[in-house]
């Protein structure tokens, strides 16, 4: 029996989150209005901005919710079921990006408010890769993996959709139900199955 080496992976715990569009960043903030980085992300170009924002999601209200920076084309809410109890909204499980029959949510920023009828998703666990690495270890853009994160709570998440782009790093996102789940705080380490 072949001896494959082990594939390890930084694990991140990706809280609440939103990515705007230009259209409704000057909606919510104002004309002409620019995001003010915080920190860079792990994977680039993303970046935590300093701006927050409110969003109902029907009869809930969840404030100060960070944007991540850049701007995108389409805006995009991400949050975990665990957010999402007790307001009567069930938000799908998507892949980033993927947002058609998604949930509806409402921003309010602070010049502002928007209303957006698709948006608001639970996003899917999965993987990012470059394409480098994603050649190394035979992975194509798509395919679901199982990995192993590693810990006092140690658990296997089956199901992680690999995500392959250009300047990606290897790192497993996981919500912060998954990361609670597996006792992870913000990150961990784990192993590719």
């Amino acid at each position: 029996m072949e001896n494959k080496k082990e594939i390890k992976v930084l694990v991140e715990v990706s809280a609440r989150h939103i990515h705007l569009s230009k259209e409704d960043l000057e909606k919510l903030f104002g004309a002409g209005y620019e995001l003010k980085k915080l920190k860079r992300l792990y994977e680039p170009p993303e970046f935590a901005c300093q701006e927050t924002i409110d969003i109902q999601l029907g009869s809930k209200k969840i404030e100060k919710v960070r944007i991540v920076g850049p701007l995108r084309e389409q805006t995009q809410v991400e949050i975990s079921l665990t957010d999402a109890v007790g307001s009567g909204v069930v938000p799908p499980i998507k892949l980033s990006g993927n947002l058609q029959g998604s949930a509806s949510v409402i921003l309010q920023g602070p010049v502002g408010k928007v209303e957006l009828m698709e948006g608001l998703i639970v996003a899917q666990r999965h993987l990012h890769c470059g394409p480098k690495e994603a050649q190394k270890n035979g992975f194509k853009n798509g395919m679901v993996i199982a990995v192993k994160v590693l810990g006092e709570r140690g658990i296997i998440f089956e199901n992680v959709k690999v995500r392959i782009r250009d300047d990606d790093k290897i790192c497993l996102h996981l919500d912060t139900d998954e990361g609670n789940a597996a006792g992870l705080n913000k990150t961990g380490e784990g192993i590719i199955l």
